[in-house]
């Protein structure tokens, strides 16, 4: 939306959502600005926040009294998004929707369906991830407008040129269901970046031009990041061209469901083995425990004076108050568990431990097997620089990140691996980072700063059935076909020439789509017929009828050849024309995770 005054960014944290802006009407350079949200902080107490809590909390009917729950925009909801929904996770866990975001991207559920929150009594009325998402968009879009857009109907959020980060690892169909709630709050101007991007981003904002004194040609930067739900890992390298310097993303990580939900249930089991010999808690006060010991890590993380911070559950039963439980979170749990635990030392050739599946397994988030964030750092730089290489510098990112005894970890091991010092590329704000990175890529792409390259993150593949005799028990194996190869760049199209392949009319089938983040060699209209486990990974497919000539019939299939198109927002345009060229058919893939 080039005719907007502003370039917003937003952060929509797992734990924490951040929106930045900048005015391209101010004079001058003008600076990022992140936008104080206006929430609920106690029942009808309303204040101004630079981070918006991600979470969302679904009230009784009798809880509050009348008007409690009122935003300057909004009367008689019940329903809280940010402070007060946060805090609620400690005494009434059970109408807490957390971790939404990490639910977003779970394939193993109807993530358009009332599941949330999980394992929640039968009273509770539940909805959707998607639904969840929205709604926080919702509460910034309304937040911002009674702030910025009082006066002037055309500065809301909904006209303005808003950028959105996400995971680098979120597969296309997570990609989508953002951009869906986002569209749900009215949104429609919306690019999506990955967060390690917009991270580095934000580094080169604080920086200015003085970044080219930190790299150097040849460095390599590993963005680390750390957040509430994942642990995700970008690689950029400074190359150079006719004498400049320029960036270039050359790997992503994969989906690593690892962070600070882990982290707190880590403490939270702690402190509940600690007093277990006076209180047996139960599922629900475990799971309040679990809310209140991110509280308190937070407390301690912030205030490196502080030894312990305190912990409070709700008793069960009619003496509630009387029967409150407390304890404490003491700093050495935090660096025994978190430091030892999570970022253990380990050797560049450890691999994460992978679990063998029993038959039966609880539905619930798909978290990572190994909670060893080195181990799954190990692995990703093995996959994408090999044995000799290593990184020379490093961004971290991510809530968890702010403890100085964890960045201290991962850099000490680094080193040992690498046997060389490496450099740590000094972040402003590690919780405001992500949304001020993504509103500085806005100005980007309007002309001003320094673009980081990359093009496509992961190769992306079309599903071929084999052409194969039928074999009892046994479908008839899927090919991949590369129609977008890694790195291919915003705006550029190619054909897969001299391959024709036939695209059944006249009925509803189903076209599925594959993507890696290992195979970077694949050009386009590469056949891969086998694959190791893991390497090429099944996304949600597209399900449509293509619609024949007249006097077709139902079913028939037609040869077509296939056109690929990555449009500049980011959208796989995957054309597929008929042998006489008048006549072809579209299928749409959201692709974006880079610059």
């Amino acid at each position: 939306m080039s005719d907007a005054r502003y370039v917003v960014g937003i952060d929509l944290g797992t734990t924490n959502t951040v929106i930045s802006y900048v005015d391209t009407e101010a004079e001058g350079d003008a600076e990022i600005s992140v936008l104080p949200v206006r929430q609920l902080v106690a029942p009808g107490v309303v204040e101004a926040k630079e981070t918006l809590p991600s979470f969302l909390y679904l009230a009784a009917g009798p809880e509050f009294a009348e008007g409690a729950l009122d935003l300057p925009w909004s009367k008689g909801d019940q329903f809280a998004v940010g402070a007060l929904a946060r805090d609620q996770g400690a005494t009434v866990p059970a109408r807490v929707v957390s971790s939404a975001k990490s639910w977003l991207c779970h394939s193993g559920i109807d993530r358009s369906a009332p599941l949330l929150p999980w394992d929640a009594p039968e009273d509770v009325k539940k909805i959707s991830a998607l639904d969840a998402s929205a709604r926080t968009i919702e509460h910034l879009r309304d937040a911002w407008n009674e702030e910025m857009a009082k006066d002037d109907p055309f500065c809301g959020l909904e006209n303005q040129d808003v950028y959105l980060t996400v995971p680098a690892s979120f597969d296309a169909a997570a990609r989508e269901l953002t951009l869906t709630a986002a569209k749900r709050a009215g949104l429609m101007s919306v690019t999506l970046l990955e967060e390690p991007q917009a991270a580095f981003y934000a580094w080169l904002a604080h920086m200015g031009e003085s970044w080219r004194d930190k790299l150097t040609v040849g460095d390599i930067a590993l963005v680390c990041d750390v957040g509430g739900g994942t642990t995700d890992f970008s690689l950029i390298e400074v190359k150079e061209d006719k004498g400049e310097l320029l960036l270039e993303r050359i790997a992503v990580g994969e989906h690593i469901l690892l962070g600070g939900d882990n982290m707190d249930l880590a403490l939270a089991l702690t402190v509940a083995d600690r007093l277990a010999d006076t209180h047996q808690l139960d599922p629900w006060q475990t799971r309040a425990l679990w809310h209140a010991c991110c509280v308190a890590k937070e407390q301690l993380f912030v205030d490196p004076a502080l030894e312990k911070a305190p912990v409070t559950i709700l008793g069960r039963g009619s003496k509630v108050i009387g029967g409150s439980i407390k304890a404490e979170l003491l700093r050495e749990d935090v660096e025994a568990i978190l430091v030892d635990g999570f970022f253990p030392e380990c050797d560049a050739g450890d691999r994460p431990i992978t679990h063998s599946k029993t038959g039966l397994q609880e539905i619930g988030l798909p978290y990572a097997a190994d909670a060893a964030v080195n181990k799954h750092m190990a692995k990703f730089l093995a996959e994408h620089l090999g044995a000799e290489r290593f990184p020379t510098a490093v961004l971290f990112n991510g809530g968890v990140m702010k403890a100085d005894s964890l960045r201290g970890r991962v850099s000490e091991t680094l080193e040992r691996w690498a046997g060389q010092p490496l450099r740590q590329l000094a972040a402003a704000n590690l919780d405001l980072a992500v949304s001020r990175g993504a509103t500085y890529y806005g100005q980007v792409r309007r002309g001003r700063g320094v673009r980081i390259r990359g093009g496509v993150g992961r190769s992306y593949y079309i599903g071929i059935e084999s052409a194969m005799p039928a074999v009892p028990g046994m479908p008839a194996p899927l090919k991949a076909l590369c129609v977008v190869p890694f790195g291919m760049e915003e705006g550029t199209e190619a054909s897969i020439d001299g391959k024709e392949f036939g695209m059944v009319v006249g009925e509803a089938v189903e076209f599925r789509f594959l993507s890696s983040t290992v195979r970077k060699d694949d050009a386009i209209g590469t056949m891969v017929e086998r694959w190791p486990a893991g390497e090429i990974e099944e996304l949600l497919p597209i399900q449509t009828s293509m619609d024949g000539e007249e006097g077709q019939d139902d079913g028939a299939t037609i040869p077509v050849r296939l056109h690929s198109h990555v449009t500049e927002v980011g959208t796989l345009d995957l054309q597929l024309r008929n042998r006489e060229g008048d006549r072809s058919w579209k299928l749409q893939y959201y692709v974006r995770d880079n610059s």
